[in-house]
């Protein structure tokens, strides 16, 4: 994942970090337990890899039934990458005005499928689990340590946007995944 993750150019390296976390969520039978638990109160973002350099980052998102989050941008190329479940991406735009508008870009993820983002190609979204009655997980790549990145989610209402961090559920990187 390293070598893909500092291709040189977003296009080759968003192409490059593409193949590498496809071939990643292709075998469902490595992330532990302990990264791919619910909370009933909210989605769960656990890092699973810090590049030293915090060039990069991997986190799985676990999505408990109906969870979903406010539309939010990430500032940094990023890669959303379905292992189980399923979720829905809205994208949306920002106006001149600074509002949020839905662009009608929707993607459903399902096991196997990625969909990039970067503030380049369209960086604003809102993400939800499909599912009413079970739990969702996709494993995202992001260009940065998108735990201490300074991000904004937008209200729906066209109010100010607010600024946030969103650090991670854990607090320590699981050993077997700490060579990703």
């Amino acid at each position: 994942m390293e070598a893909a993750a500092v291709a040189r150019g977003e296009a080759a390296l968003l192409a490059r970090c593409t193949d590498a976390l496809r071939r990643l969520i292709a075998v469902d039978d490595w992330l532990p337990d302990a990264y791919a638990q619910p909370s009933a109160d909210r989605y769960q973002q656990f890092l699973l890899y810090r590049d030293p350099a915090a060039r990069f980052s991997v986190v799985s998102f676990v999505w408990g039934p109906g969870q979903r989050t406010p539309i939010h941008d990430h500032t940094v190329w990023g890669l959303i990458g379905m292992l189980r479940g399923a979720e829905a991406s809205e994208s949306f735009a920002r106006t001149s005005s600074g509002a949020v508008v839905a662009t009608g870009h929707d993607v459903i993820l399902r096991p196997g499928t990625v969909e990039a983002v970067s503030p380049t190609i369209g960086d604003i979204h809102r993400v939800s689990n499909l599912y009413q009655d079970q739990t969702s997980i996709s494993i995202h790549v992001y260009g940065a340590d998108i735990g201490q990145v300074a991000r904004w989610v937008y209200p729906e209402d066209g109010g100010a946007p607010k600024h946030f961090i969103s650090g991670y559920s854990n607090g320590t990187l699981p050993p077997l995944l700490d060579t990703l």
